[in-house]
């Protein structure tokens, strides 16, 4: 179920926080929380029922291991040997569904075979689930996980705003809101806070990420040659199409949950405005950073040991980091390019070395831009397509109002006509490209908003762009971040 469908937003939601305030308010807390989990179990079969097994799978089996974790010394066994298993089972479960098809394939490849690919639907929100359960059995083998009721360790992983795409969740952060006593009866301030948060996020992905999505397939996934012009605007329109769809998911997961009084952490923070590649990743799926920081840089020796360890660590995060988003060599090389790049910092900045604020942020925006080329390619031949496009190797083409005085460059190979033809783009694509630069640099991130004291003209302000985005909802849509 999209969060951007009529029957999230005018079924799902208020039935399930409309029922689940009833139960508290009749002081079912137990019951509450069950037909929560229920409810949200409803939400992740609702396209296809076949993989909620899948995920009660997880969640008891991790569950388990959680708990002989805590009484290692009860059931004799050493608590690395039961971590080691847990993790173990997470990532041969992540890697069978995500990975079987893409390792047989170069198998296949590299010994000329012919087995035969299974051809697995991604489960969805697998990636996500798995690492936040990760997450709690290493908390659990430090002793940081402290509460263990099953039906709120289930709460904890189902919980419907997070589910299919993040944010990743700590367990030490989430069992405390489901315990309080306060979030136990209707915040009308979160409520209200919730839907225009919702609102922001829901107009990010409908109307604007949507709206880029059109020019960005077709330039990677249509066009045969890109044009100088053409090629940047497909490869700025999925840079924003990106950021405003993941975004924009994750503040209606934010403004949604906030409707049961339950704070998801913040997850975006401006990235692109960002002055070096390290910083961007302080602010870009900032609960992924965490995790990859946490749970793979530090074990891995982190910073400790020299200078080309900590590069090697770098390193190899970031490859990992590019595999876990997506099964294919460009999502791996989109990684490594991360990993040099934070490599290249970290010299950078030990030689104190330092660039104008403008030009650092030059870089770094076109670093990140280019690289978001290999992510999204589907095959290396699109990436390469889009790329000479950029240089101008595949032509260039200026407006057709421009050739009575640019009738000289034609001399050069410059041609004159439609800017935009090959990925069905119009005036208003360079218009959004415009907007969005404004947007992302030029405003406060919508996370500043939770602060915000609401007024009459900011209620009016979402119900507007609330109304718009409803209007829009008849575009075919998913989430990019449902992928990975």
């Amino acid at each position: 179920m999209l969060f951007n469908s009529y029957e999230f937003i005018f079924l799902f939601l208020p039935f399930t926080f409309i029922l689940y305030f009833y139960l508290l308010g009749k002081r079912l807390i137990l019951g509450a929380k069950i037909f929560l989990v229920i409810a949200s179990l409803f939400f992740y079969g609702y396209w296809n029922f076949i993989y909620v097994p899948l995920i009660l799978l997880s969640i008891f089996v991790n569950y388990a291991v959680g708990l002989s974790l805590v009484n290692h010394n009860k059931i004799k066994i050493n608590s690395k040997t039961i971590l080691i298993f847990g993790i173990a089972f997470n990532l041969i479960l992540l890697g069978y569904f995500k990975y079987t098809d893409f390792l047989l394939e170069n198998f296949n490849g590299i010994f000329g075979s012919d087995v035969p690919l299974p051809h697995i639907v991604l489960p969805l929100g697998i990636s996500f689930f798995t690492f936040t359960q990760i997450a709690f059995l290493v908390d659990a083998y430090r002793g940081e996980a402290k509460e263990y009721s099953l039906v709120h360790y289930m709460l904890f992983v189902t919980y419907f705003p997070h589910l299919l795409a993040g944010p990743i969740l700590h367990h030490k952060d989430m069992m405390p809101q489901f315990a309080s006593k306060f979030n136990w009866v209707k915040n009308y301030k979160n409520i209200a806070l919730g839907l225009f948060i919702f609102s922001i996020g829901l107009f990010k992905k409908v109307v604007i990420a949507d709206t880029f999505a059109v020019w960005a397939n077709n330039g990677f996934d249509n066009a045969q040659i890109l044009t100088l012009i053409e090629a940047w605007a497909t490869s700025l329109s999925y840079t924003f199409q990106l950021y405003f769809d993941f975004s924009g998911y994750c503040d209606m997961a934010i403004g949604a949950s906030l409707l049961f009084n339950i704070k998801l952490p913040i997850n975006f923070n401006s990235p692109y405005k960002a002055l070096d590649i390290q910083d961007f990743w302080r602010r870009w799926h900032i609960t992924l950073s965490r995790f990859l920081r946490d749970y793979l840089y530090i074990p891995l020796g982190g910073n400790r040991g020299g200078y080309w360890r900590t590069y090697r660590n770098l390193l190899a995060t970031f490859i990992l980091g590019g595999l876990w988003h997506g099964a294919g060599w460009t999502f791996i090389f989109w990684g490594f390019m991360h990993g040099v790049a934070l490599v290249i910092h970290r010299i950078w900045k030990s030689l104190n070395l330092k660039l104008p604020k403008i030009i650092a942020w030059f870089i770094t925006f076109n670093f990140i831009n280019i690289a978001w080329v290999f992510f999204r390619a589907k095959e290396w031949e699109d990436a390469i397509k889009v790329l000479k496009g950029m240089c101008g190797l595949s032509g260039i083409v200026l407006p057709s109002f421009l050739s009575n005085k640019l009738t000289f460059l034609s001399k050069f190979g410059v041609e004159f006509g439609s800017l935009f033809a090959d990925i069905q783009g119009n005036r208003y694509t360079i218009i959004l490209i415009f907007l969005s630069f404004l947007l992302t640099l030029c405003f406060k991130n919508s996370m500043h908003l939770l602060n915000t004291k609401l007024n009459y003209k900011i209620m009016f302000l979402s119900s507007l762009i609330f109304s718009y985005s409803i209007l829009s909802l008849s575009k075919i849509s998913e989430f990019l971040y449902f992928n990975f």
